[in-house]
């Protein structure tokens, strides 16, 4: 996986952020989603490579990065701190802007980012999510079932942690392996990579202040950039997969547009991880927008 990157780690917003770092050209960002790394993007990392310096990186919590102590509001992991992060991975390796592709959990670091950073990201494109206050606000009873993890993970501490820590493989079976396309788009390679993150001291307490901070501080956040008025001003492009849960409980394009002001996207053949199951057809859309504002950079 990942021949020709590098793997590294620097000290940024005071946490340490795992990442890998291949290609040359303009910046590009990946962010991974629950409850995985930055390996979601193996399939496709060399292939962005060659028209892209690109960065796939662990998010705070998650995979080698630092899993700070929790507090009481969960601000550690709010996603102003977790954008933080990034931006000043990007800038400590020479990139004042650059693009993002992120999925998932790692999709809701990047709409945070752009908001609290305007100017800096180029182009987004967000995979299989609506904008976290929107899910929120409409859940019910069918996304409840499908992501019942969202209200599993964010009750008081110690009672998640405790149960992850008991169990992590069966833990990322129950979440993985029950989406539309089950454990097949899961290489063996990246779900042992999956399987010895999860496994690390500090995991459990990441995942789980993650999401609470996601039911908290966040919406806090995105309440008030609403009734700011404030915009995505960048071009954005988001995709989610025919097969899941976004796209049947929710109206993506509609909810993204309450927010930005410069939408496209569409469905895609597949489930939930769309980069590990359809990789060629998320490239097919992907990348040509991506290409679409590209300024050379970095490094």
């Amino acid at each position: 996986m990942f021949v020709g990157f590098q793997k590294d780690q620097r000290q940024v917003n005071g946490v340490q952020i795992a990442y890998r770092v291949g290609g040359s050209g303009p910046g590009l960002l990946l962010l991974h989603g629950h409850p995985q790394t930055h390996v979601i993007w193996h399939k496709i990392a060399e292939r962005l490579s060659q028209h892209f310096t690109v960065v796939a990186a662990d998010l705070r919590g998650y995979g080698d990065s630092s899993k700070p102590a929790a507090t009481a509001d969960h601000a550690p992991y709010a996603k102003r701190e977790m954008g933080r992060d990034m931006i000043e991975l990007m800038q400590a390796l020479g990139f004042a802007d650059f693009s993002v592709l992120a999925h998932d959990r790692g999709a809701r670091v990047a709409h945070r980012m752009a908001l609290d950073h305007p100017g800096v990201i180029q182009r987004m494109a967000l995979l299989d999510i609506a904008p976290t206050l929107a899910m929120y606000s409409q859940t019910n009873e069918a996304f409840a079932r499908a992501y019942w993890h969202w209200f599993f993970l964010i009750r008081p501490a110690p009672l998640p942690e405790t149960l992850l820590q008991a169990n992590p493989e069966q833990y990322l079976r129950s979440v993985m392996g029950t989406r539309s396309a089950g454990l097949a788009p899961f290489t063996d390679e990246a779900f042992a990579e999956y399987l010895r993150c999860a496994n690390l001291p500090g995991a459990a307490r990441g995942v789980c202040e993650d999401y609470r901070a996601s039911a908290g501080i966040d919406l806090e956040h995105d309440r008030a950039d609403i009734a700011a008025g404030n915009h995505l001003q960048l071009p954005l492009l988001v995709l989610w997969g025919a097969d899941g849960t976004v796209g049947k409980c929710f109206e993506p394009l509609n909810e993204w547009r309450k927010v930005a002001t410069d939408v496209r996207g569409q469905a895609l053949p597949g489930g939930h991880y769309l980069a590990e199951e359809i990789p060629d057809e998320l490239l097919a859309n992907v990348l040509p927008f991506l290409l679409g504002h590209a300024r050379a950079g970095g490094l």
